[in-house]
């Protein structure tokens, strides 16, 4: 990776002569008050390596009668000028040729030298230059929308499954109620059925009476008429005979009772109306149960999509462990950038960057200030760790500051009245020192 040996920088903004040789990795921190010419060496590494693209809009220091002038030694041992009336660029790699803002291109990350354009950025800007260094974009992005319009399928049907399950329930139910429709008009037909039997019955009953009548009529004939006893005692004795007939026909008759068929027929509205009910319940129960069953379907191909997305980022060649991208969002250890810390937040945006262009191995940050010293701490930590190299501005005096800008001027440091800028030392901040 290539980094920042040194550099030195006159007349930019409000730097008057600064000279810096940065920890070849971890935070070289650059502390001081505000308006002292802090920010001013970042915008002058930015316009020196990233071309005019970043030249500042009053590049020349406020009454400074020399030209801006800046010298930077890379580590591939690539040296990097501008100077003079109109700021030219000169690049001078190790054997002695010329290059140009080309060459600085091919290994200088835009986003290194620019960090709070990848900062500022939406959460799905952030997670589509992510998708787009790892290679998984276009598939992720196919899987996100299928993913979505399953998720939209399931989400209607379930809402019409509760509203056929809400209806079901509502529903009143009638246990006793007959499972089909009645008719009036089979009621009346059986209930003209037990008429005609108990009219029958009747006129057995009527012809019984008769018989009865007769015979006791016939027995005061026989009493009045003892002159036709015989013929009376022979027409007695067949009436007598079909009494027995008679009473024999009638002994075991029952009548039977139309009651509940009028009432049934009364109430057949009723009834029909308890029928439509238990059989509307039981359709809405049926088209709830079969919502359910698809709305299950559509869930199992949802968590199958979903596990093809965690496939796809977990076989990918994610630039930081407990990175990935869910819904469109960058997420890191589970938690999304605007609940990342400050630390964290730097972390994934180095790492991010350095993807892009593995060979930059270097960022400038500017305004950590935001950052507690435990915080600025882990942050080192972990640059240290990586092997990178971080140019951090801060407003601060503290001892976490690897030197202080005052005035334009590197505190304790030689102030020279032209370039280059003599020689001196100056502190390189470690994490672990405070």
């Amino acid at each position: 990776m290539i980094k920042i040996n040194k550099l030195e920088i006159e007349n930019v903004k409000r730097v008057k002569a600064v000279k810096i040789e940065p920890s070849s990795a971890g935070l070289t921190v650059l502390g001081g008050k505000n308006r002292q010419g802090k920010t001013s060496v970042l915008d002058a590494i930015a316009w020196g390596l990233g071309g005019n693209k970043y030249r500042p809009s009053q590049a020349e220091r406020e009454g400074s009668a020399v030209p801006p002038y800046l010298h930077i030694v890379l580590s591939n041992g690539l040296i990097v000028e501008r100077k003079g009336k109109n700021s030219d660029l000169k690049v001078i790699d190790p054997n002695g040729q010329k290059g140009g803002q080309q060459l600085l291109d091919s290994f200088v990350e835009e986003l290194a030298i620019d960090l709070p354009k990848f900062m500022n950025s939406t959460s799905k800007e952030k997670a589509s230059i992510l998708l787009r260094i790892i290679g998984v974009g276009d598939k992720l992005h196919e899987l996100e929308v299928k993913d979505q319009e399953l998720y939209n399928r399931r989400h209607a049907i379930g809402q019409i499954a509760d509203q056929k399950a809400k209806f079901a329930k509502e529903q009143l139910y009638y246990p006793d109620a007959p499972k089909e429709p009645i008719s009036a008009s089979e009621l009346i037909r059986q209930q003209q059925e037990i008429l005609a039997r108990n009219g029958e019955n009747q006129r057995k009953r009527q012809r019984l009476s008769q018989i009865q009548t007769a015979y006791t009529s016939q027995a005061q004939e026989i009493e009045r008429l003892s002159a036709l006893l015989n013929e009376a005692q022979a027409k007695y004795a067949q009436l007598g005979a079909d009494l027995a007939i008679a009473q024999k026909d009638t002994l075991d008759l029952i009548d039977e009772s139309t009651e509940q068929l009028e009432a049934n027929i009364q109430q057949v509205d009723e009834i029909n109306r308890k029928v439509r009910a238990n059989l509307d319940k039981d359709m809405a129960e049926t088209d709830a149960n079969e919502y359910r069953v698809q709305y299950e379907a559509l869930s199992a191909e949802i968590a199958a999509i979903r596990q093809q997305k965690a496939d796809l980022l977990t076989n990918a060649n994610l630039p930081l462990p407990g990175l990935s991208v869910e819904q469109g969002e960058l997420i890191y250890n589970g938690q999304k950038w605007d609940n990342m810390s400050g630390s964290d937040q730097l972390i994934v945006a180095t790492s991010i960057v350095r993807r892009l262009k593995p060979e930059c191995g270097f960022i400038l940050l500017d305004k950590l200030e935001q950052m507690d010293l435990t915080t600025l701490n882990e942050f080192g930590q972990w640059l240290e760790q990586e092997g990178l190299q971080a140019i951090a501005t801060r407003v601060s005096t503290g001892d976490e500051c690897s030197i202080i800008i005052e005035d334009g001027y590197v505190v304790g440091q030689d102030q020279p009245n032209v370039h280059p800028p003599a020689q001196s030392e100056t502190k390189t901040w470690k994490a672990g020192e405070f």
